[in-house]
């Protein structure tokens, strides 16, 4: 008897146990589905704009089935893998970590809708998960090669949807997905009759015939400097090294990045996808008309990425374009212009200093990197007078004006965007000189050098004697072009160039 009332015993606490994790698991499937709607979402994602531009955008009920997307079928795995939970527990965790801790006023929420962000919130699977159909009927033949290309690399480029569709979530006026038709117009109406004649060294304005662009060109002394970092200098790399002793011939140099305005009007003048390409005129050095000049084709969206053109640096040019872009304007003014090596890109930068910036101050203070960055915050005071880094860009360009200048008079050469030079890269580059060698370039190497960091960068990366290069294949990764482009690149935005004109013959410097 009492066998059989510990067997009910059991059983009860058994039926009850049974009972309560079948409540558990109800209660579970509720909070979690609750915790997946737009209102859940916008109840710690208090960007009031998001939600607006979501409401504009196809993703609501603008689209053909007037069906709408929630936040979480993008911001998530798709539902029911294992993918899907851990994902919304450590977003969760996250989010409600920082309503409770940021101050929403002081977060940039511009920066959050960039591309570079977006990849890390935006599941790929997600997408196609709608998207099975990437060839429905009447879509564009542009669009076929480019999702073509989509299937044929999205494993080995790691290539997502919203490469191409940034703008699918969330309405976003200046994204423009598609070639550009026509001319840029410009604000500057004038028209120069002819280009600025040099009588002395000494500073000048190029002006462009037959365009209204003008250049500030400064006039840079012959001069010895030491090229690279010493092994002391915080944050130096292998490739700064070792450090030579280099004499370089007296240059001008152009003031700031070549900007919209000026690039515009090159663009405007040259513009073509059927002219003499710039290596086949020169074959045989010879100097033809300004006409026969070919210059980019049309770029596939906008690429001053929706941040506003003017005298802001133009930016996501190859390095073809830049020298394209020098042949232009010296074709144009009768002058030799072209991009700086990397001996006069250094020595310009320093502007006769020898530390690690052309102000004082040094790396590790002003830098994110470093255990005590947990702790206390970089002093960033003087760096932010002269440079537009990771911490004051506000993650885009800026215009030069926000900084002041260097000893030689030049804006922007730490910071805002990467710059062409016309050297090739090497790693020991520096090795291959010897002390006091006269006007080097390296011509060696597959890619070329670019100099002075970008607006994304830490301090430790826009110091002087700082290398870098181009990347061409993986700054092409999302180009379906079949050639890829030899004008624009797709993945990279800081980076630009800035102009270099020899002295002419009849100058004494």
């Amino acid at each position: 008897m009492a066998e059989k009332k510990k067997s009910k015993k059991y059983l009860y606490f058994s039926l009850a146990g049974l009972l309560v994790g079948i409540a558990a698991m109800i209660g579970f499937d509720y909070m979690w589905e609750a915790t997946s709607t737009n209102e859940a979402c916008m109840a710690c994602h208090v960007h009031e704009k998001a939600d607006l531009a979501w409401n504009q955008s196809l993703h609501s009920k603008n689209n053909k089935s007037g069906v709408p997307t929630d936040c979480a079928a993008c911001h998530l795995p798709p539902r029911g893998t294992w993918k899907h939970f851990t994902a919304k527990a450590r977003m969760g965790v996250k989010d409600i970590y920082a309503y409770m801790t940021k101050d929403k006023e002081k977060i940039n929420w511009e920066a959050k809708s960039e591309l570079s962000h977006a990849q890390k919130i935006v599941y790929n699977e997600s997408c196609k998960q709608c998207h099975q159909n990437l060839f429905p009927q009447g879509v564009s033949d542009d669009a076929v090669k480019a999702h073509l290309y989509y299937e044929e690399n999205e494993e080995k480029l790691g290539l997502q949807c919203i490469s191409c569709h940034l703008d699918a979530g969330h309405y976003m006026p200046n994204y423009h997905h598609g070639k550009v038709e026509g001319t840029i117009t410009i604000k500057d109406t004038t028209r120069f009759a002819s280009a600025a004649t040099l009588t002395a060294f000494q500073d000048f304005e190029e002006t462009v015939p037959g365009t209204a662009v003008r250049i500030s060109m400064k006039a840079i002394p012959a001069g010895t400097f030491t090229i690279g970092s010493p092994k002391n200098e915080a944050f130096r790399a292998e490739d700064e090294g070792p450090q030579r002793k280099v004499s370089l011939s007296a240059f001008f140099m152009a003031e700031t990045e070549i900007t919209w305005d000026q690039y515009w009007g090159f663009y405007n003048e040259t513009m073509s996808e059927g002219r003499t390409p710039p290596e086949k005129i020169y074959a045989n050095n010879n100097r033809p008309d300004v006409d026969a000049v070919s210059g980019p084709t049309p770029p596939f969206g906008y690429p001053d990425q929706g941040w506003g053109m003017d005298s802001r640096p133009a930016i996501t040019m190859t390095h073809y374009a830049a020298e394209t872009f020098c042949q232009w304007l010296s074709l144009k003014t009768g002058k030799h212009y072209r991009l700086p090596t990397e001996a006069e890109w250094e020595y310009a930068a320093r502007g006769g200093t020898e530390t690690p910036y052309f102000f004082e101050g040094s790396p590790k203070k002003f830098s994110n990197e470093g255990f005590m960055r947990h702790f206390f915050a970089p002093d960033t005071t003087n760096i932010n007078r002269y440079v537009i880094y990771a911490n004051n860009s506000m993650a885009k360009t800026q215009e030069p004006k926000r900084v002041g200048a260097n000893p030689f008079g030049l804006k922007n050469m730490l910071g805002n965007v990467m710059e062409y030079c016309a050297d090739k890269y090497t790693p020991d580059t520096y090795n291959r000189w010897e002390d006091g060698v006269l006007d080097p370039i390296c011509t060696e190497g597959d890619e070329y050098v670019v100099r002075g960091g970008n607006y994304t960068d830490d301090a430790s990366a826009v110091r002087c004697a700082a290398r870098a290069h181009t990347e061409h294949v993986a700054w092409l990764k999302t180009d379906p072009q079949q050639p890829k482009s030899i004008w624009w690149y797709s993945d990279i935005k800081g980076i630009g160039f800035r102009v270099v004109c020899e002295v002419p013959a009849d100058i004494k410097p």
